[in-house]
């Protein structure tokens, strides 16, 4: 019978299947709880602490940013502003999420009773923190050159497709914004010029706490995505 610190037989054989090297049983537990499932079932800590994967993924997810960035340079001759597009899509939770469906997380991912009927199975939120987790876990266990062979494996697709690449600069600036964790970008015209069938438009976007852009076109749309692109390239 499992004790509160050791992984079910289901789960670890399912971990050392996808490629994780387990020696403490306590950490992946950790990695596979949510803060909800304390709250159902009480003492299921262990060394007096209650589990949950939230200092894993803040590991994890800054061991995944290296090892793609890595990948990425080594990779691509592109520019920063191009190279950082593209990581922030690889990186992002929704894509963490697709990597944990693709992988069985949501089988084996611990839950409080109320946070599964809601459907927290099926998350993107829980799932790609629990995909970071198991990141973190691993880089834990087994240092970085071993998760970075696990990470390069199981987001082999979204490396070899188009995550971040060639998108519109407005959408591309969006997910840098969330994929930094700031604000996001707001437009304002600041400028209008010339007649009706010539006029130019200046356009000013504006992340708080990074910085703005400026742009002039022919049309309001225009000015947006070149300051947009223009921002990128100065922050991205």
């Amino acid at each position: 019978m499992s004790g509160p610190g050791d992984l079910a037989a289901g789960t670890r054989d399912w971990l050392v299947e996808a490629g994780f090297d387990i020696k403490e049983e306590r950490v992946w537990l950790e990695a596979l709880t949510h803060g909800s499932f304390n709250g159902s079932n009480p003492g299921a800590g262990s060394g007096g602490r209650e589990l949950d994967y939230q200092r894993l993924e803040f590991l994890g997810d800054r061991v995944l940013g290296l090892a793609v960035a890595s990948w990425l340079y080594h990779a691509h001759d592109a520019p920063e502003g191009r190279l950082s597009q593209r990581l922030n899509a690889l990186v992002s939770g929704r894509t963490c999420a697709r990597i944990a469906r693709a992988l069985g997380v949501p089988e084996h991912i611990r839950l409080g009773k109320q946070a599964r009927e809601d459907g927290g199975a099926d998350s993107d939120k829980i799932l790609g923190d629990a995909m970071e987790a198991l990141i973190g876990a691993n880089f834990v266990e087994n240092g970085f050159d071993h998760t970075k062979a696990i990470i390069y494996r199981l987001w082999d697709g979204e490396l070899a497709g188009d995550a971040g690449k060639a998108k519109h600069p407005k959408s591309a600036l969006q997910e840098w914004a969330a994929g930094n964790r700031r604000a996001m970008p707001s437009y304002q015209v600041t400028d209008r010029s010339g007649p009706d069938h010539a006029a130019r438009f200046t356009v000013e976007v504006t992340i708080p706490s990074v910085g703005s852009a400026e742009a002039t076109a022919s049309s309001k749309g225009e000015a947006e995505r070149l300051a947009a692109q223009k921002f990128l390239e100065q922050y991205g």
